[in-house]
């Protein structure tokens, strides 16, 4: 695709929408979330042994059946400076409160929840597992919650510990607060003893097998205010791969749900499709997950959704080699099969020995949520992008253990190699067709477009040309929806591998060249703006007033080539931490970088430069459209105790955006400055809680 200038009426239109956007910006109601959150109940069953005050230690029989468990209790949660036991069983698990660091978000992410003194005192319960084929032999899988998360720190709670023999998970007062996915089993002896904390825990109680968690039904259910910036509730839970879809009037975001940024199940994928849904943008419904992990080796890797036979699907992968050696998976018989037929074929793996891996797919009942899976094993790819072409045809972008497109009469089997090396794989590789223009994009760095009506042999990469639309994203995905709008979604990395979720609307240029906006339907709501400056000759800071907030102002391009403008974002350490925005209009070119007070930041690298957009910390962004006459720029910050940072969001001439995550800064301050370029109608609006 050759590097054209956007024309000048496309730059019209888009300022003009600019313009239009910024009331409703301040005068935004709030997203609401429907949230399948409830409480929880265990009921029924007879506790194999109960240890009380009176009775702080014993023994018990373990039953010939050990493989899930439950342990009630009634704790009395202290916050003391010093590590406290308050429940052992030698071998096998440990009940524990202690001090965290606060500076230490390392998996448990336990600084999201500080006391108001800063310290963040932490429950947290260790069971030791035996993991399949694991050369270093049994190991400790804690879950916990930092206290500061619970209505009442201190004082009495009832507290359940519960292995199902795939999850292990801990409730505080009927509530479920964090989990892991297990690989492996504890070990019981025939005689097992325990002993608890006479000065803490007034009774336990153990039962074998477990109990099994009921829902609470609520008269009122549970919600949840702005999608933008969202992270599942909970003090570990982020927003990894996310894939959309739009049908029957309906947006769909599924996203791989993940605790401890990839960490879960040992770091061997712990994570599964959660799925969110709405029909106006406004207000949207939590659903039951698509993908739930049902048993140890299931390790639930990306997918999209897509439509066959009048049925709502989503495809995903099953990274089982992450736990099992690859012979002892599927993956060879179905590499057996496709190499002496020359197309896959189709495997119900409940019906065949050895681990399920590769592709597979769930089906929806009603054409909204409950989906229920297939079982159905037909490509042995481990990140499967199934979809229906414009022509109408069954196809497939193959990426993890495969690469190129594919195409077949069923989505069960009978898939031929149309293009074995193109695209070249990787994490998730996604195709979509707007106007006259076909397009290819990566997870993290592929992006490849040609005219509609040329032959698939013309895909050209728009990276090499500069001319990518990567702004922090990782692992986008883009669907039509109504009124021939474009929405890409994606998560930005706060905790390793995952994030909060984020979406944007794309536009598009006469060319073809792809560009994004903010969504005007999901903006934050925002508190009464006021107007900083009118304009700024000279370096000028001002108090924000709040951590989280939008922040606009109008750029004069001026005449020089090498102009530019900074917005420096500085915290209470000043420039240890600080961000900056800095933008060259003439140069056609914006980036994030490591903010200084007494300069400009130094030149940051664009994706097909060699930096990295997904990293979502310092990178450029090249070839803007839109910054050689007077246009706008808008800026949202989002600070969390959560994020342990400020997320950034930069909106640049209605036609481009950058979105970065900066660990340890939360804004007091903002230092403009600039050179022959200038800088007008600074305004600011807290964002609403």
């Amino acid at each position: 695709m050759k590097k054209k200038l956007v024309n000048s009426s496309f730059l019209i239109v888009m300022i003009i929408g600019n313009l239009l956007f910024s009331e409703y910006v301040v005068k935004g109601q709030a997203v609401k979330i429907v949230l399948q959150s409830t409480p929880w109940h265990f009921s029924g069953g007879s506790a194999l042994s109960a240890l009380s005050t009176q009775k702080t230690n014993g023994t018990f029989t373990v039953p010939f059946d050990s493989s899930s468990f439950t342990i009630k209790m009634r704790v009395n949660l202290k916050v003391e400076n010093s590590k406290i036991n308050l429940l052992t069983i030698p071998g096998v698990l440990n009940l524990t409160t202690f001090q965290q660091d606060p500076k230490d978000r390392k998996k448990q992410n336990y600084p999201a929840y500080p006391m108001p003194d800063g310290s963040v005192p932490v429950l947290e319960a260790a069971l030791t597992l035996y993991p399949p084929f694991e050369p270093k032999g049994p190991r400790d899988m804690p879950i916990g919650i930092p206290l500061a998360m619970l209505k009442k720190p201190q004082g009495e709670h009832d507290v359940v510990l519960h292995f199902s023999g795939v999850r292990w998970t801990l409730y505080v007062d009927n509530e479920l607060l964090d989990n892991d996915f297990a690989i492996g089993y504890p070990k019981w002896g025939k005689q097992s003893s325990w002993e608890i904390n006479p000065s803490l825990v007034s009774k336990a109680e153990i039962f074998f097998p477990g109990l099994e968690p009921q829902k609470v039904a609520l008269k009122k259910p549970r919600t949840s205010n702005e999608i933008e910036y969202w992270t599942p509730q909970g003090h570990n839970t982020w927003v990894g791969d996310v894939a959309t879809f739009y049908y029957q009037g309906r947006y769909h975001v599924f996203y791989l749900f993940d605790r401890r940024g990839h960490n879960s199940k040992f770091g061997k994928g712990g994570h599964y499709f959660e799925h969110l849904s709405t029909t106006d943008f406004k207000t949207w419904t939590e659903h039951e997950a698509a993908t739930p992990i049902e048993a140890q080796w299931e390790t639930i890797g990306t997918g999209v959704p897509f439509v066959f036979d009048n049925k709502f699907c989503l495809s995903y992968g099953l990274h089982t080699t992450r736990i099992y050696p690859r012979e002892q998976t599927m993956l060879p018989l179905q590499w057996d099969y496709y190499n002496k037929h020359g197309f896959t074929g189709s495997f119900r793996y409940d019906t065949i020995p050895g681990y399920p891996a590769g592709s597979t797919y769930s089906i929806s009942e009603d054409g909204i949520s409950k989906f229920n899976k297939t079982k159905i094993l037909f490509h042995p790819c481990e990140n499967p992008s199934v979809y229906i072409d414009p022509e109408g045809r069954l196809r497939m972008l193959a990426n993890y253990g495969a690469k190129g497109t594919w195409e077949s009469k069923s989505i069960n089997g009978g898939w031929r190699s149309i293009n074995p090396n193109f695209p070249p794989g990787g994490d998730c590789t996604f195709f979509f067709r707007w106007g006259n223009y076909d397009y290819i994009i990566g997870g993290f760095t592929g992006f490849w477009t040609k005219p509609a009506s040329a032959p698939e042999d013309k895909f050209e990469n728009g990276v090499k040309a500069g001319l990518d639309f990567y702004n922090g994203m990782n692992v986008p995905a883009v669907t039509k929806i109504k009124d021939g709008r474009y929405l890409m979604a994606g998560w930005i990395p706060i905790a390793g591998w995952g994030g909060s979720l984020v979406i944007h609307e794309m536009v598009q240029s006469p060319d073809g060249r792809i560009g994004t906006k903010w969504m005007k339907e999901i903006i934050p709501a925002t508190e009464k703006e006021k107007t900083l400056a009118k304009e700024i000759k000279k370096t000028t800071s001002f108090d924000t007033g709040s951590s989280s907030f939008l922040l606009t102002f109008d750029v004069e391009p001026g005449t020089d080539l090498s102009g530019k403008l900074g917005s420096l974002f500085l915290g209470s350490d000043g420039e240890n931490h600080a961000c900056e925005v800095q933008v060259s209009p003439k140069a056609k070119r914006a980036q994030y970088g490591k903010g200084q007070i007494s300069n400009f930041s130094s030149a940051e690298k664009s994706l097909h430069e060699g930096g990295s957009p997904s990293g979502a910390r310092n990178y450029a962004l090249e070839n803007l459209a839109g910054t050689d006459k007077p246009f706008t720029v808008r800026i949202m910050v989002k600070y969390e105790d959560k994020f342990g940072g400020s997320q950034f969001d930069t909106e640049i001439a209605g036609q481009r955006t950058m979105i970065a995550f900066r660990p340890d800064l939360k804004v007091q301050k903002i230092l403009f400055r600039s050179d022959a370029t200038g800088i007008k109608n600074i305004k600011i609006a807290t964002l609403k809680n």
